[in-house]
């Protein structure tokens, strides 16, 4: 999911100056997948150990306790996907941003320079969706970064871009 079209990049603001706006891309929707999933698993055990089964061995009332974690899946069903929605990045010439967040927006700028080490990780689960991670690593831990739920080969090509960028920049340092 890109944001952003090649009209808006060349656009030209009040001073006259040409601005440079990003190209955004989104998360895949394997992500969101992955994260329900998770939240049904979790939340239906709940349910069950809550509600179902005291409701069939203490009496019916007692099934009223499912209600709770039942509605708590219905509001983490539309927050996943708010906070995925939210999810995106943008490669510019001399730095990687990422743009996250409903509630407390948060924006990070990485210049491409000051990366030290970029990694892609997939756990199991990830592993079973088919998604991949990528980690940015810097000279200051407070600007880490990281990019989940992206296609592997996506992960990959953004893991040797980045590298070569990095490379490139620092060698001048």
């Amino acid at each position: 999911m890109e944001t952003g079209s090649p009209d808006d990049a060349g656009t030209a603001g009040a001073t006259g100056a040409v601005r440079d706006e990003p190209v955004w891309t989104g998360l895949p929707p394997g992500l969101l997948r992955m994260r329900r999933l998770l939240l049904v698993v979790w939340l239906g055990l709940l349910t069950l150990a809550a509600g179902v089964l005291p409701g069939l061995f203490l009496g019916p009332l007692w099934a009223a306790l499912a209600l709770p974690p039942l509605a708590l899946l219905a509001w983490g069903w539309v927050m996943l996907e708010r906070n995925w929605r939210s999810w995106r990045y943008a490669e510019r010439a001399d730095d990687l941003l990422i743009s996250r967040g409903v509630l407390w927006w948060e924006e990070t700028v990485v210049p491409y320079g000051r990366m030290q080490l970029v990694e892609v990780t997939s756990g199991p689960v990830e592993r079973h969706f088919g998604l991949a991670s990528v980690q940015l690593h810097t000279a200051a831990a407070a600007t880490d970064a990281t990019i989940p739920g992206l296609d592997p080969a996506e992960a990959e090509r953004l893991r040797d871009r980045l590298t070569e960028l990095g490379e490139a920049r620092s060698a001048g340092l």
